[in-house]
């Protein structure tokens, strides 16, 4: 088994029109070739790949209008990851957008102690064309015990545009979850996120972290347990695990941040075995609304509730009726 090895050559030229005048090259330059990232751009300007009027610059050059911008570059594969035949379950797929339904157990891309096996491996298997994109085209992550709904981007120029929208905040995201506790209304966790002060493994809400802001919703009430619909604003590291976990309504089967388990005294015997049982966080990432690279066009994608999901859910919900019928 051998990495991916993946070279494509790309000759663009472009003037600065005068718009742009008293802008810096990086910034210009994502401007007239909106396929590809700052980033990456800023890496073409540094190795002389992008010039100035045939001339190696810096990204924070002024550019004034009528400069010609040269770009002669080689987009290949970046590190040493392995396409691995691991199967992958397609909601979509087109030239620009693969969609994907991920399942529970799969780690997203290689990191220490999953060297290997991962959806980066399976996506350069499946496309190996993907080599030549920044991390297969991953663009956003799901932790490895969450299911559901991922996009990958297929080619720069869905890459840049991707990364946009998610830097942006436009991209909408909302997961299903069930969380501990009778969750009273819907409402918005504003609180920024960082490493745990004393735990570098997790996450907590501190006040150094980084903005982070989840809007949640009631979709059903089972006593001490809630059905709840997560959206996202952004996306930090396990941040509805933290926020449902902050406001006191840690997602049910959550090892990390469920230590407060859900109260036995709210909770039919049933309920609460099946709880007890489940084997991770109770959490799916269920919708995903995005505007197309190709037009900008809004489109749309779900993912089914995965099968432990769903037979929790049933079970809970057959408890509540039971309960219900007996009380009449």
């Amino acid at each position: 088994m051998s990495a991916m090895r993946f070279e494509r050559e790309i000759r663009l030229d472009a003037v600065v029109p005068p718009e742009l005048a008293g802008s810096r090259l990086d910034v210009a330059a994502a401007e007239l070739f909106p396929d590809y990232s700052r980033a990456r751009l800023q890496k073409w300007i540094r190795s002389g790949e992008l010039v100035v009027d045939g001339q190696a610059s810096k990204p924070t050059l002024k550019v004034w209008g009528g400069e010609s911008l040269q770009l002669a570059a080689v987009a290949h594969a970046e590190g040493e990851v392995y396409p691995q035949d691991i199967p992958l379950d397609v909601l979509h797929a087109d030239e620009d957008l693969l969609v994907l339904n991920k399942p529970v157990g799969l780690v997203v891309h290689p990191a220490a102690g999953n060297p290997d096996g991962t959806l980066q491996n399976a996506l350069l298997h499946f496309d190996p064309d993907l080599a030549a994109i920044p991390r297969a085209g991953i663009v956003h992550r799901l932790d490895k015990d969450t299911s559901g709904v991922m996009v990958v981007a297929r080619s720069l120029r869905a890459h840049a545009s991707l990364v946009r929208q998610l830097q942006s905040r436009r991209m909408s995201r909302v997961y299903r979850a069930v969380a501990c506790g009778a969750v009273v209304s819907g409402g918005t966790v504003d609180a920024p996120i960082g490493r745990h002060p004393r735990d570098r493994k997790r996450m907590a809400v501190v006040g150094s972290g980084k903005p982070a802001v989840s809007h949640f919703r009631v979709v059903q009430r089972f006593g001490g347990v809630t059905n709840v619909e997560v959206s996202l604003e952004s996306g930090r590291t396990h941040q509805i695990r933290v926020h449902m976990a902050h406001i006191g309504h840690p997602l049910v089967g959550d090892p990390i941040y469920g230590r407060q388990r859900c109260a036995r005294a709210e909770l039919s015997a049933e309920q609460y075995e099946a709880i007890r049982a489940f084997p991770r966080q109770a959490l799916h990432a269920f919708r995903l609304k995005l505007a197309h690279p190709d037009g900008e066009r809004s489109v749309n994608f779900t993912a089914p509730i995965p099968q432990d999901l769903a037979e929790l859910l049933s079970c809970l919900e057959a408890c509540k009726e039971a309960e219900s019928g007996e009380e009449s």
